[in-house]
């Protein structure tokens, strides 16, 4: 099983740390490892950088962009997709971070980014477990003539 954090980057810290995204990835890692004092004041870094989720927006892209699929679920507060019989994975919307968890191939978990990458410019997408992290939708470099 992948599990996937995404946090709404603000676009002052995304486009100033544009490849640089270890960075973030090693904020986020210390913040899961740590407790205590140290926690709490890692929390209100990750709070500084992150704008909050607009839950509303974001599920009516995916109840919009989705319904087409008849594996498509919203049941309990989370959303559910399957994507042939090898790729499932199930979505979380939560006040500051957007909880994805799939299985088996990435198909479905690739659905569910998609349509995320359209509501939101900066989504920042973190696997601890296996050490990825990564943009929905890379900021593009800006070009000084």
């Amino acid at each position: 099983m992948r599990t996937y954090q995404l946090y709404l980057i603000d676009e002052e810290f995304a486009s100033h740390y544009f490849g640089k995204e270890r960075l973030f990835y090693q904020l986020f890692k210390e913040y899961d490892e740590a407790a205590g004092e140290l926690k709490h004041i890692i929390k209100k870094q990750i709070d500084f950088i992150t704008k909050p989720i607009n839950s509303f927006r974001i599920q009516h892209y995916l109840q919009h962009n989705l319904q087409k699929y008849m594996s498509f679920q919203h049941k309990n507060g989370k959303y559910y997709l399957e994507a042939g019989k090898k790729s499932r994975a199930e979505l979380e919307i939560k006040n500051h971070s957007i909880i994805l968890k799939s299985n088996g191939q990435f198909d479905a978990e690739t659905v569910f980014f998609e349509v995320l990458r359209k509501a939101e410019s900066s989504f920042l997408a973190i696997d601890i477990e296996n050490q990825h992290c990564g943009w929905l939708k890379p900021i593009k470099e800006r070009k000084f003539i």
